[in-house]
């Protein structure tokens, strides 16, 4: 596992790059059953994490920090934030991650068992199980000519409920900073209903104002 990791990484970049990365900022726009949603991304590593998605002349969002989150969906006719549960909040920390949850996954205390290949696509991906430290589960499907992540799964609860959540990667391309992302997701969400993602800027270790990680009054 640690083997393909490393040139995982190496694929992306390398380490030393990617410890460097404290803030992520990535603006690009959502389609989800034919409309097409502005969305911006912003990750303050291990301090906070904010998803602003413009729907309707509507800012939506969705906040995390390490004790507390937030939802905002006016288009869905609330009114006022709501704050997440604690189990809400707890599946949701590894998006604090700025870094990926791979680079230093040993120091982060996660734990990553190589679980042998699967076929994604018509490419016999290398399968890696990663636990993290809070205790929720992914899958990643590692692209043995690129080393690049292709797919990743993840089982989230909800509601006492487990589903899984599936992302799949493309179009990578290389920032200024050396790192290497993917600026296009694809998640589905069940027949007939996929979310297509795509990053049109990803802004690297550009200052961040911790004030946006509370909901506005």
């Amino acid at each position: 596992a640690d083997e393909i990791i490393n040139k995982h990484i190496q694929a992306i970049g390398g380490l030393e790059n990617w410890k460097k990365v404290n803030t992520v900022i990535q603006t690009g726009s959502m389609t989800v059953q034919g409309m097409n949603l502005d969305i911006t991304m912003t990750v303050l590593n291990s301090k906070g994490s904010r998803q602003d998605i413009n729907a309707m002349g509507m800012n939506n969002y969705i906040i995390i920090t390490p004790t507390e989150g937030w939802r905002f969906f006016p288009i869905q006719g609330q009114q006022a934030p709501e704050a997440m549960t604690a189990d809400d909040v707890k599946e949701s920390q590894d998006g604090l991650d700025a870094q990926g949850a791979l680079v230093d996954y040993k120091a982060k205390g996660h734990a990553v068992e190589l679980l042998g290949k699967e076929d994604v696509d018509g490419t016999e991906c290398f399968k890696l199980k990663v636990t993290h430290k809070g205790g929720k589960t992914d899958t990643y499907f590692i692209d043995p000519s690129s080393y690049y992540l292709v797919k990743s799964v993840s089982v989230m609860k909800a509601n006492g409920q487990e589903a899984e959540l599936s992302t799949s990667y493309s179009n990578y391309q290389k920032l200024p900073e050396g790192i290497v992302v993917p600026m296009s997701l694809n998640i589905p969400l069940g027949p007939g209903f996929n979310v297509d993602l795509t990053i049109a800027k990803v802004e690297i270790n550009k200052a961040v104002d911790e004030s946006i990680f509370k909901p506005a009054k």
